[in-house]
């Protein structure tokens, strides 16, 4: 939640860029989509979605962060010593996987929220808030619709927590090896800053076709423009090329490694002041 307050405004620029690529728009500029965002919405255009954005993380990265950290320290336990290349990657994969299901809801809301401003006025959704959002959709479209794009949201988290919790980990443990210390300051810095690069390249394909599959609306016929998430993948890849699966990329690093940078030491700096309160009390 507090890299996510700093880092909402390049999220929603993103997530206008995923948009443009869909329409055709290619390398569009993210100086213009930002200049375009407060043009006509302001600087609150830049936030639109914040509540849901946070309900987000309280959910979805609190439950694949927490469990990742729950598996690791089962598995030190277990075998005192640290995890294995292999463990590291079932412990990352699995707390995606859950981590997931769980944020899908508020991931479906976050998504409409930022795209709303680039539909026309008469097909605007104008969700008050994360609450009102997840009423309106079951009311309008059925409780299972906050589960659309669930299975490249899984695919995302997954991606996200491989790319990002067991390279950050492995990059410590070398590091520390290397310089004979223990999770110096340094150490974690570089350790995210390689986590943040590695989670954003494995993660973005996974992301553009979440975002599409999430901010659909129906036609006239009550068709949508893509039946899955296989369809949409095909779509994309025939419409925008291969390569139109990392649009945005620069943009979308900047807003995922600074928001694992700030996570990770956030999560590092917690779980070593609570260590330290209970060793005292």
């Amino acid at each position: 939640m507090t890299a996510t307050s700093v880092i909402q405004p390049l999220d929603t620029i993103k997530v206008r860029i995923q948009i443009k690529g869909e329409e055709g728009i290619r390398n569009a500029s993210p100086f213009a989509v930002a200049r375009e965002i407060a043009k006509q919405d302001g600087v609150k255009g830049f936030y639109q979605g914040l509540d849901s954005a946070l309900f987000r993380q309280a959910t979805y990265a609190t439950a694949r962060l927490g469990i990742y950290k729950t598996l690791s320290d089962y598995f030190k336990n277990k075998n005192g010593r640290d995890l294995t290349g292999l463990e590291k990657v079932g412990s990352s994969l699995t707390a995606g996987f859950l981590g997931a299901l769980i944020g899908n809801p508020s991931d479906l809301a976050l998504v409409r929220f930022q795209s709303d401003g680039s539909l026309p006025v008469d097909q605007r959704r104008n969700y008050k808030h994360v609450f009102d959002a997840f009423g309106r959709i079951i009311k309008e479209e059925g409780v299972l619709t906050l589960w659309r794009g669930s299975g490249t949201t899984i695919l995302r988290g997954m991606a996200m927590n491989l790319g990002m919790l067991a390279p950050y980990d492995e990059a410590k443990e070398r590091l520390n090896k290397y310089y004979g210390t223990k999770d110096t300051k340094q150490t974690r810095l570089i350790s995210s800053a390689i986590a943040g690069l590695s989670a954003s390249i494995v993660s973005l394909p996974f992301d553009n076709i979440k975002t599409k599959l999430q901010k659909m609306k129906a036609n006239a016929e009550g068709k949508y423009p893509y039946t899955g998430v296989a369809d949409c993948l095909r779509k994309s890849i025939a419409r925008e090329g291969v390569t139109g699966l990392w649009t945005g990329l620069p943009t979308y690093y900047f807003r995922v490694a600074p928001h694992a940078m700030i996570t990770l030491l956030t999560q590092d700096f917690l779980h070593e002041s609570i260590s330290n309160y209970r060793k005292k009390h």
